[in-house]
């Protein structure tokens, strides 16, 4: 016989402790599987920091917060400001620990629907019966890359998520590849590590550094609590004004602790500017730009973000052709659920149709309060 639970939360990231979480302290029978943080273990820098601070958590009882983990490690936020990756993978530990969220640490393999419930296989070859699955597919699926990514050779390139050590970069030529927080922080990481010359390819122009505050979003994700499909009601209009200003703050102003680990000597900008052409020798990479510079490098980085594609992620291929998508998205109702009743997604997937803070840890605890609120009716 297999396992059974009444909610099956794949994926073990943020967006899944929370629901996780939620769904427990409401008397959900919860079952958790996945890597616990993987994408964040693994794909992202050890020497990385947040640009938030510790008023974004994840719990939705507002209990086990980030700030009260500072607390109770003695932590005073002006100590680690910035705030580096391992401070927010240790609370993340401690929340769980405090939740007491077994993860299961098996993986889904395929997800079918024969019946009333859902049938997820392992990667040992088990399956788990759910009356309802909350997958929380993380953004590791949904790579955006150009379309001449493919003409370097795969020992020359790398995506952000991927270049995670930089030494083997010691004395190396780079291009960048993007020109938001990404992009810039991987080339102060370059420099830490002695890159000869990193250049940075963007469309737009130059970024401003500059301290900025993310407070403008906590109205948002109040308006998406009290009011259900709040995001989706507003007119296009709106949801560009607002998506302007997320723009101009989290994309366009990056954090100004970057500046002085980015010498003019190493790092060349260019602004407004895209690659046109590319030429593959035995040692480097050439770029034509459309400005008509030319680029050689030893290595080229995407820092070119994240585009969903639900085709994907290669769990959800047994129910997909039962699922509405849209641009790569799922089609949500106002409760995080899917056109295939019973199935939930939350986090990056759910950014067009609930707004784009929900890319963002800051979403995790609305996202919870939003998607249990509706199983429990």
């Amino acid at each position: 016989m297999p396992d059974r639970t009444d909610l099956l939360v794949v994926g073990a990231g943020p967006y899944a402790y929370s629901a996780a979480a939620l769904a427990r302290d409401n008397g959900i029978e919860t079952r958790i599987v996945g890597l616990p943080m993987a994408f964040w273990r693994k794909n992202m820098p050890v020497e990385m920091f947040l640009r938030s601070g510790p008023d974004w958590h994840l719990d939705g009882k507002g209990e086990y917060t980030f700030e009260a983990f500072f607390e109770d490690r003695g932590l005073r936020p002006e100590d680690v400001d910035p705030i580096p990756i391992s401070v927010f993978l240790d609370y993340t530990e401690w929340f769980r620990g405090r939740k007491r969220l077994d993860v299961d640490e098996r993986l889904v393999t395929g997800l079918t629907k024969p019946n009333a419930g859902f049938v997820a296989t392992m990667d040992d070859g088990t399956t788990i019966t759910a009356d309802k699955v909350l997958a929380s597919p993380g953004i590791g699926y949904f790579l955006n890359l150009p379309e001449w990514y493919a003409e370097v050779p795969p020992a020359r390139r790398s995506h952000t998520c991927e270049l995670v050590s930089f030494d083997a970069l010691a004395g190396a030529r780079v291009v960048i590849i993007g020109g938001r927080q990404s992009a810039y922080e991987w080339a102060a990481l370059l420099c830490d590590h002695d890159a000869a010359q990193v250049d940075v390819v963007h469309r737009h122009s130059t970024p401003t550094f500059a301290k900025v505050s993310w407070g403008f979003v906590d109205q948002y994700v109040d308006q998406t609590l009290a009011h259900r499909g709040w995001w989706r009601g507003l007119p296009v209009e709106r949801q560009r004004a607002i998506a302007a200003e997320f723009w101009q703050v989290g994309r366009l102003t990056l954090e100004p602790w970057l500046v002085p680990r980015i010498p003019e000597a190493v790092v060349t900008s260019h602004p407004g500017c895209a690659v046109v052409a590319t030429a593959i020798s035995e040692h480097d990479v050439t770029l034509t730009l459309s400005d008509g510079t030319t680029l050689t490098a030893d290595h080229v980085v995407f820092a070119s973000g994240y585009r969903a594609d639900l085709a994907r992620v290669p769990y959800l291929g047994g129910v997909l052709d039962r699922v509405s998508i849209t641009e790569g998205f799922p089609t949500l109702t106002e409760g995080l659920e899917t056109s295939l009743a019973g199935l939930y997604l939350t986090g990056f997937a759910a950014t067009r149709d609930f707004g784009p803070f929900y890319g963002f840890t800051k979403g995790c605890p609305s996202a919870a309060h939003i998607a249990i609120t509706d199983m429990l009716g």
